[in-house]
């Protein structure tokens, strides 16, 4: 390892230790909080395909939802069930990372069993959601379609 690259590892060893020293403090305001929620949701977008994959499927729906004009209950309902997948695999990402906090680089099978729950969890709200979508979103795509049909 050159002299460079020991400094530069050395650094982000410092800059992480810096930033641990306060990972134990709490929230002293209101803000603080929303602020740390919000900079998990920033860190799930930026990391993580899935996360990004469920907001633009999410928008797409809340889009259709506007130019379908569907009744406030339906949208309602839509922005619910995107709530829940989304949280749900924001729970997912957090639990990998704990889990990769504990086991580091070993394979564990109750590591992977964690893992492939917190998924399982995530992919089973999907398809609710996909449920979801085909019940309110569907219909009032098709039915001006086979009513120019028939």
């Amino acid at each position: 390892m050159t002299q460079q690259a020991m400094t530069a590892c050395a650094e982000k060893v410092a800059k992480t230790a810096l930033r641990r020293q306060h990972s134990h403090r709490v929230a002293f305001s209101l803000l603080s909080s929303f602020r740390y929620a919000w900079n998990g949701v920033a860190y799930a977008f930026q990391t993580q395909r899935n996360f990004r994959i469920h907001t633009a499927v999410g928008l797409s729906a809340i889009a259709l939802s506007g130019l379908l004009k569907l009744p406030p209950v339906e949208v309602a309902v839509i922005f619910l069930t995107i709530a829940v997948v989304m949280g749900l695999e924001l729970l997912n990402t957090a639990l990998e990372a704990v889990v990769d906090l504990t086991v580091g680089k070993e394979y564990h099978d109750l590591a992977r069993i964690a893992k492939d729950c917190a998924a399982g969890a995530v992919l089973l709200s999907a398809i609710a959601a996909v449920g979801v979508a085909m019940t309110l979103i569907v219909p009032p795509l098709v039915y001006p379609m086979v009513g120019m049909l028939l």
